[in-house]
C-alpha cells in the first residue's frame, strides 16, 4: 500500500511536469505561470474613501419669507434640494389660526413636514424654563425631536461679566435638567459675542462652559465664530464631542463693531465664500456631527443655493444626506 503511494505521488509530478524544487518553492510558481517568460501577478491597492460620518440638515429659518406665504409649497421645494432633515424654529408668528397651529399645538406643521418626506434634526427653542420649557415638550413630542437648542439671540449684557456669566450657566442648567427629566437633551448655539476675545485672552463662552452642565451640548455657528473673528476649526477641535451640531455657512464674514444693528451682509453657497470647510470638517476628528446650513440671508435664489451646499458638502465627501 505504501509503494502505491509513493508510485502515484512520484508518477504525478512527472506527468504534470512540476519539479520537487517546484513544489519547495510553493504556490507563487503557479502563479507565476510556472514559466520564466512569465510575469508575476502584481496585487494592485484600491483606494478605499474613508467613511462619511457628519449628517446634512437644514435650519427652516433660511426659507422664513417662503414659508410666510406658502408652507406646504415652500417645504416641498426644501425636500427637492435633497435634503432629509431640517433643524425647525418656533413657526409660532408663522402659522396662522386658520391652519390648526398655536404654540400649544404645533401639529400641523409637523404634519406638513411629514408629508414631503423630511424629518427633524433639532429644534430652536427659548430657553426651556417655565411656559417655555412645556411649549418645548410640545413641540418636542410633535416633531419627534430630542435634541432641543436654545437659539440664543438677541445678545445678553450678562454675557459681559463674571457674574452675568455665572447667572446664565445656573438658567441653563435649569434648563438642561427640565428637560433631562423628560427625556430631552439641552443644547446652546453661539453668535459673535461668546467668541469673542477679552483682554486676558479669554473669551464667554469658554467661562461659561466652566459653570454648566457637562451633558449641556453646543451648536457651533462656524460663521459667526468667523466674524467675532476667531477660527471655527480651533473652536470644534477644542470643545470635541461636545460639539454635536454646527451652524455650517459661507459669505463674507465681516466684523464690524456695531453688527447687531447693522444689515448682514448676504450670505452664498458653500464654498463660495472664506470658510475653510475642510479644515472645518477635519477639525472634527471622530466625533459625528450634523452640519445644520443656514443662510440668514442671501443675494439668490435661496433654494438653489441650499441645493448647491447640500451638494458641495456630499461631492467633497464632509457629509451626507
Amino acid at each position: 500500500m505504501k509503494s502505491i503511494n509513493k508510485y502515484s505521488r512520484r508518477k504525478f509530478l512527472e506527468t504534470t511536469g512540476i519539479s520537487s524544487m517546484s513544489v519547495f518553492l510553493g504556490s507563487s510558481i503557479l502563479l507565476s505561470g510556472c514559466g520564466s517568460k512569465e510575469k508575476a501577478i502584481k496585487q494592485v491597492a484600491v483606494p478605499v474613501e474613508p467613511e462619511v460620518i457628519h449628517k446634512i440638515s437644514c435650519q427652516l429659518y433660511t426659507f422664513r419669507k417662503q414659508l410666510s406665504e406658502d408652507k406646504p409649497g415652500t417645504l416641498q421645494k426644501v425636500a427637492d434640494t435633497g435634503l432629509k432633515y431640517v433643524e425647525t424654529f418656533d413657526f409660532s408668528e408663522e402659522l396662522s389660526a386658520d391652519e390648526g397651529t398655536s404654540p400649544s399645538n404645533p401639529a400641523a406643521m409637523a404634519k406638513m413636514l411629514k408629508d414631503v418626506g423630511l424629518s427633524v434634526s433639532s429644534m430652536h427653542s427659548e430657553i426651556p424654563v417655565g411656559d417655555e420649557g412645556e411649549k418645548a415638550l410640545r413641540m418636542a413630542e410633535a416633531y419627534g425631536c430630542k435634541k432641543v437648542i436654545w437659539h440664543g439671540w438677541p445678545e445678553d449684557k450678562r454675557y459681559q461679566s463674571l457674574d452675568g456669566i455665572k447667572e446664565l450657566a445656573g438658567i441653563y442648567n435649569e434648563a438642561n435638567q427640565f428637560l433631562k427629566a423628560n427625556g430631552l437633551e439641552f443644547g446652546l448655539h453661539n453668535h459673535w459675542w461668546e467668541m469673542r476675545l477679552d483682554e486676558s485672552g479669554g473669551y464667554p463662552l469658554q467661562t461659561l462652559l466652566e459653570y454648566t452642565d457637562n451633558d449641556i451640548f453646543l451648536e457651533i455657528d462656524t460663521y459667526w465664530v468667523k466674524t467675532a473673528p476667531r477660527d471655527p476649526a480651533e473652536i470644534i477641535e477644542k470643545f470635541g464631542k461636545r460639539v454635536q451640531f454646527m451652524h455650517i455657512k459661507d459669505g463674507p464674514a465681516p466684523w464690524m463693531e456695531d453688527l447687531a444693528a447693522q444689515p448682514h451682509e448676504p450670505m452664498v453657497a458653500l464654498g463660495k465664500g472664506v470658510q475653510d470647510f475642510n479644515a472645518i470638517t477635519k477639525a472634527c476628528g471622530d466625533h459625528p456631527k450634523w452640519m445644520v446650513i443656514e443662510l440668514d440671508e442671501c443675494a439668490t435664489d435661496i433654494f438653489e443655493a441650499v441645493k448647491e451646499s447640500v451638494d458641495y458638502l456630499t461631492s467633497n465627501n464632509m457629509a451626507k444626506v
